[in-house]
């Protein structure tokens, strides 16, 4: 069975009071915090988007997950494990793809398994499956700069999914398409998941794409990062370009944006998560 018709199996992932810093020197580069009690529960399966502004520690929260930042405080549990380190359990995507310009498309998505020691046959089966799920079937002979930035992106998608991660972090993927290029990966994107159905955590600042996307939506504050508000997005699936329209959408968007707004101006927002005393052992 290829892997674009096997259900990834989903990872629980829990967050509990963590705090991340960054900075290891004296002076301009004296640790401070970047994320300060961050706590929540995703469900397995669950699409969560995270917003904020610029600087608010988005970005410095993925690389915790994924595990290249260590927890200064707390801990992050996927299935009840601590994450101790990078694994291809968490497959982390970036604004800017990090493919082999040398290599071929398909050995850019076959490359994770290669890494495991799959055969060849059986990769590349894997690697054509999941580019035609991705709508790039017949581009896998060609090379990553023959491709335009919105292929690219789908490639990088392919190329993490091939690991079957049960959580996919997605650090603003879309965020340096055009507008018609980013509506068309964010509808690839939910076409995708409702297929493989594993977790996501979605990063970005715009909030039109995380109620779009999401089944809930953090908002989070300027650094250091915590969260504002768990909103949940209970719009119907699939979703389609019509809903930036409507009155619902519209009413959730301008209380993200009043949100942002008030802690921006320096107001402490009073809405607080419902996460926030979440514990390791919940």
């Amino acid at each position: 069975m290829s892997a674009a018709s096997q259900t990834i199996r989903a990872g629980r992932l829990q967050l509990c009071g963590l705090d991340v810093a960054l900075g290891n020197g004296k002076g301009a580069n004296a640790p401070f915090t970047a994320v300060h009690q961050f706590s929540l529960d995703i469900p397995a399966g669950q699409f969560v988007c995270i917003l904020g502004p610029s600087g608010c520690g988005k970005s410095t929260l993925l690389g915790a997950i994924a595990g290249h930042l260590p927890a200064a405080a707390g801990e992050i549990l996927l299935d009840g494990a601590p994450v101790r380190g990078p694994a291809p359990e968490r497959g982390l995507v970036f604004q800017q793809h990090s493919l082999f310009p040398w290599k071929r498309v398909l050995d850019n998505v076959a490359f994770g398994l290669k890494m495991q020691g799959v055969s060849a046959s059986a990769r590349e089966r894997e690697a054509q499956a999941l580019l035609d799920l991705v709508g790039l079937g017949s581009f896998a002979q060609r090379y990553p700069a023959q491709l335009s930035g919105g292929m690219q992106q789908r490639v990088e998608i392919a190329r993490v999914l091939i690991n079957r991660p049960r959580v996919l972090l997605m650090d603003e993927p879309f965020g340096a398409l055009d507008a018609q290029t980013r509506a068309h990966m964010q509808a690839l994107l939910l076409d995708v998941w409702t297929q493989m159905r594993t977790t996501v955590v979605f990063v970005t600042h715009d909030i039109d794409e995380a109620l779009f996307l999401a089944d809930r939506v953090l908002v989070m504050s300027p650094r250091p990062g915590r969260i504002l508000d768990d909103i949940a997005v209970a719009f119907d699936r699939p979703r389609h370009g019509d809903l930036l329209t409507e009155n619902a959408f519209i009413s959730l968007k301008r209380h993200c944006r009043a949100l942002l707004q008030q802690e921006f101006r320096g107001a402490p927002a009073s809405i607080g998560s419902p996460h926030g005393k979440l514990t390791c052992n919940a």
